[in-house]
């Protein structure tokens, strides 16, 4: 099993001029915890999660830095800090450096990845785009939808059901494949991830279930709670 067969595919992204306010705004609305920075080409930039912006909360005030930090500290931390508590765009708070796998990656090197690495995600890229991204809970689907602790091995069949699947939920806007992964083995289709209301969890299963090859679906969606309002 590769990155590619796990993977959430149609990322929510912003680009590097969105403004902090909307990036926090997107986090909430769409229930996940960060959000990577692509180009207009889908290059991608840097990615910003939650730690991001509490890092920016905690920062207000501008608490003076130690003078022992000043003189021992690495001199391009202070610019660095100021730029995540002041900056006013994602490419101001952004983490630039960031761990990426490609499609073919194992699951397996991805998951020592970001248990070696103390991350929660990892972006997929083809070249320097960005085509998908990894997140602990999508290794854990992968392990439960093999029913047993080694990852189960995916049949070209499989692929093309998760792939087809995929592409009917998102062309006819049943559900935003943002919030919504997919797995499949042997032909049996487990569902994870949020949808808007009840009616449309019922279209993506009824979908699933109409896929040639498919034996067996199981629905672990869930409703993507409503926010009225915003701090």
């Amino acid at each position: 099993m590769n990155a590619k067969d796990i993977m959430t595919v149609n990322v929510v992204t912003v680009g590097p001029d969105e403004p902090v306010t909307g990036i926090a705004r997107l986090l909430i609305e769409r229930g996940i915890s960060a959000v990577p920075v692509v180009d207009t080409d889908g290059t991608l930039k840097g990615i910003v999660s939650e730690g991001d912006l509490v890092h920016r909360v905690s920062s207000e005030g501008d608490r003076p830095r130690s003078w022992w930090l000043q003189l021992v500290g690495d001199p391009n931390e202070t610019p660095q800090e100021y730029l995540k508590a002041h900056g006013q765009k994602a490419a101001d708070v952004m983490t630039s450096n960031v761990k990426t796998v490609s499609p073919q990656t194992s699951v397996a090197d991805v998951a020592e990845m970001l248990e070696k690495n103390k991350i929660k995600r990892v972006p997929v890229v083809e070249g320097k785009k960005l085509v998908g991204i990894i997140s602990r809970a999508n290794i854990l689907q992968a392990l439960v939808a093999g029913a047993g602790a080694q990852l189960p091995k995916i049949a070209a069949n499989d692929q093309e059901i998760r792939v087809k699947l995929l592409e009917e939920i998102g062309g006819h806007e049943l559900a935003n494949t943002a919030t919504i992964n997919v797995t499949v083995n042997e032909g049996n289709v487990q569902l994870w991830g949020f949808v808007d209301t009840e009616d449309a969890r019922k279209a993506v299963h009824v979908a699933a279930e109409n896929i040639a090859g498919v034996k067996s679906v199981e629905d672990n969606l869930s409703i993507m709670p409503k926010y009225s309002s915003y701090a």
